[in-house]
């Protein structure tokens, strides 16, 4: 009896731990709604806060992916027609995380006022969003943040359908046209803001959703872009670009000849741009058919505007990539190495001798900071609950990069649509997609010199996340809330 007994109650405990137990997996179509109240520019602004799930639809018509996005929406106002902005990282298989909660959301994370982590992690009210002038989404593709794939039964996930450049646009403009008609937001103002990669998926997406689901925006920001046209071409162009990077971070550091570092950095840039274009550009464009009395002379230069050594330059054949600037800079001087996304942060390499770093000294403190920030934020104050892992940055590789015409894409949609302007904002400490190239692919963008009183350039002192900086957070805020207003039609026709 007692064995029957000892039966039936393991069955009830087996019972019990399977009535438990669930799959590892996000909901495809679900929203929590929270409301909110802040402060921006001492103005108090009420919100709700919307965040959740959206499929993103197959030809059959089923879902074969969720994203996970979040929706803020001002709630102390009657005006139904807000601009919306919709917001992406970059990576490819970034979250978006780092825009959401250190740039334009009400909450940002807690850090010092140079970027730096601080304990306790955690978040707090952010006084410059531009909530206060716009309505936000924060978008993560496939593999990012919560967003996942949802592959059908014994069957493998079509990659390709997501993981490219191509592949990549149509999808989100698809899945976009979802989010604004479920949202009611067709007869709004939109914009882009994109940063890194996500400048490239925000220029491709202007036209796609223009040609593919006929929504036309008032503007794309571009914020530190990864223009890949730029970044892969032959060295007289990618290397020469760059070139004032290596100023800007050798002024930041202290280790220019002093006639340079006793100039502000505004003073001393447009000298090593003109270096750049007039003398460097060419010189890189004779290759190894430049005479010797040339190299040197350029050398010379180069080293007067990078703090590099002469010799090292003459041994990359004036050719030097940024990853051994990263290590060379500062190695005669303190033996750190200086970040790629940010060369105001420091490294400690295993050896002071070698070509590169052994790591990104600014990424692995951004992480620091934003993983416990965003993770804390959306259970504690979104009140979104899963046991999925949140990527910071998720699986997408291979990524397809063929036949990326999205410079041009943009090109082509400023030149469909009047109401379409564009802003570059980036930092002029940003070794990975350095300031001078954003202003390279401005120029680069209307080769007609027609629409340029529709782009607009904005520098800041950081880096590749310029918002980090407590200085630069409320100007590039404002440089936002400027933009946004300044391309509202205002009862405007939009015609040539």
């Amino acid at each position: 009896m007692n064995y029957i007994k000892s039966i039936l109650l393991l069955s009830l405990i087996c019972i019990g731990f399977n009535t438990q137990a669930q799959n590892r997996k996000i909901a495809v179509d679900t929203t929590v709604v929270t409301n909110h109240t802040t402060t921006i520019k001492g103005q108090k602004v009420s919100y709700s806060a919307t965040t959740g799930t959206q499929p993103v639809w197959n030809e059959k018509g089923e879902p074969d992916a969720a994203l996970f996005y979040t929706y803020y929406k001002r709630t102390d106002v009657t005006d139904q027609n807000r601009p919306l902005l919709i917001s992406f990282n970059g990576g490819p298989g970034s979250a978006s995380v780092w825009m959401h909660v250190a740039y334009t959301g009400p909450k940002i994370l807690n850090i010092d006022e140079e970027g730096y982590p601080v304990q306790p992690y955690g978040f707090h009210e952010n006084p410059h969003s531009i909530l206060d002038v716009a309505d936000i989404v924060f978008v993560n593709p496939v593999n990012t943040g919560y967003s996942r794939t949802i592959p059908e039964s014994g069957k493998e996930v079509n990659r390709e359908k997501f993981f490219g450049v191509n592949a990549d646009v149509k999808y989100l403009a698809e899945w976009l046209n979802t989010f604004v008609t479920r949202h009611e937001r067709w007869t709004s103002p939109k914009y882009l803001i994109g940063e890194s990669y996500g400048g490239t998926r925000v220029s491709g997406l202007a036209l796609a959703l223009q040609e593919q689901q006929w929504m036309y925006l008032n503007g794309v920001i571009l914020v530190s872009p990864a223009d890949y046209k730029a970044i892969n071409s032959d060295s007289p162009i990618s290397t020469a670009v760059n070139f004032p990077y290596f100023t800007a971070a050798a002024w930041y550091h202290g280790v220019l000849p002093e006639d340079l570092q006793s100039k502000d950095l505004l003073d001393i840039l447009p000298e090593s741009e003109e270096f750049a274009i007039k003398s460097l550009m060419p010189a890189l464009a004779k290759g190894g058919f430049l005479s010797d009395k040339q190299k040197q002379s350029i050398a010379e230069k180069m080293s007067y505007f990078s703090g590099l050594s002469e010799e090292s330059i003459l041994q990359h054949n004036l050719d030097v990539p940024t990853s051994f600037f990263w290590k060379e800079l500062l190695r005669d001087e303190t033996g750190n190495t200086i970040g790629r996304l940010d060369s105001r942060y420091l490294g400690i390499d295993r050896t002071e001798a070698g070509v590169s770093p052994d790591y990104s000294a600014e990424l692995t403190s951004w992480l620091h900071s934003f993983t416990p920030a965003i993770n804390s934020y959306i259970r504690e104050e979104l009140k979104f609950k899963t046991d999925i892992k949140y990527n910071m940055f998720g699986s997408v590789y291979p990524w397809d990069f063929e036949n990326n015409t999205t410079r041009d894409d943009l090109r082509k949609a400023m030149a469909e649509n009047p109401y379409l302007n564009v802003m570059f904002q980036t930092g002029y400490y940003d070794g990975a997609t350095t300031y001078f190239n954003s202003k390279y692919t401005m120029w680069q963008l209307d080769p007609s010199g027609k629409m340029k009183d529709r782009l607009s350039f904005k520098g800041y002192r950081s880096g590749h996340m310029m918002y980090l900086r407590k200085a630069d957070l409320k100007t590039a805020n404002d440089d936002l809330r400027e933009f946004i207003q300044n391309t509202l039609p205002n009862g405007k026709a939009a015609k040539y």
